[in-house]
């Protein structure tokens, strides 16, 4: 059993949900990211989702437009990244880790990634291809990965059957029209297109993009089976990376498992 498929078996079990949480590599650094990826999972994330840089994050907001730009000043690469989840694995083996980014970065890192699970890495999420599309027609070809793939509130039914015959792990439901950090949640839209995925699959269905309180934890919980919270993170470690104490982001973390439901 794959640690994605495992991991979310035994929040099942346990009547719990997911807590998906995302960082960007490199921001401030490569050693803090590696605290920073422990401290995470000490505080309550159940998957780790690691964003890898890129010069032009289409999908996302400043918050993390601006974490990009911070790694790549650092010289991050994915090559970097797979060596950092390496790292990652000597003191952890069980928590998930999937890598989100850009089609150009893996394609770059083709054959990186496709060993990447000799390392620890168990998934990938490309951002900017459709999700129907097989990433073994772009040379990427590695079922020991799980590939992670997006459903926005307007993907047409048609789509959203071939998107999820092409993804395993779990389905990442887009919760709003928008960039990463936006807000306006459309409560009774999120609830009926994720019943929609639920009832044509047994993958688990995570919501992200948008959350950024108890409140939204609360509400996107009780209708998914976990939620992603990126820019809430990677804001609070951005504030506190110069004198590098997290205890802010922990403390974040640790409010929002709690309001999962």
């Amino acid at each position: 059993m794959k640690r994605i498929e495992k991991r979310l078996a035994e929040l099942s079990k346990n009547n719990s949900k997911a807590f998906v949480g995302y960082i960007v590599a490199g921001d401030p650094d490569l050693e803090t990211s590696l605290d920073l990826m422990h401290l995470s999972v000490d505080s309550g994330i159940d998957i780790l989702e690691i964003g890898v840089p890129f010069t032009d994050p289409i999908a996302e907001g400043p918050t993390i437009q601006q974490a990009h730009d911070r790694s790549l000043e650092n010289d991050t690469n994915l090559q970097k990244i797979i060596e950092l989840v390496g790292r990652f694995r000597k003191k952890d083996n069980e928590t998930p880790i999937i890598l989100m980014g850009y089609i150009n970065n893996f394609l770059t890192y083709k054959d990186l990634i496709n060993s990447s699970h000799k390392v620890g890495v168990d998934g990938v999420l490309v951002v900017d291809i459709p999700g129907e599309l097989s990433l073994k027609a772009y040379g990427i070809d590695n079922e020991d990965l799980d590939i992670i793939s997006l459903i926005s509130p307007t993907t047409s039914k048609d789509r959203i059957q071939e998107i999820i015959s092409n993804s395993s792990g779990f389905i990442y439901y887009v919760t709003l029209r928008g960039v990463t950090g936006s807000s306006h949640l459309d409560e009774k839209e999120i609830e009926k297109n994720i019943d929609y995925i639920k009832s044509i699959t047994t993958t688990p269905v995570m919501a992200g993009f948008g959350i950024k309180s108890k409140d939204d934890v609360q509400l996107l919980s009780s209708f998914s089976d976990g939620v992603v919270i990126g820019s809430s993170i990677v804001e609070l470690i951005h504030k506190n990376s110069e004198n590098k104490d997290f205890r802010e982001v922990s403390d974040y973390i640790s409010s929002m498992k709690d309001a999962i439901r």
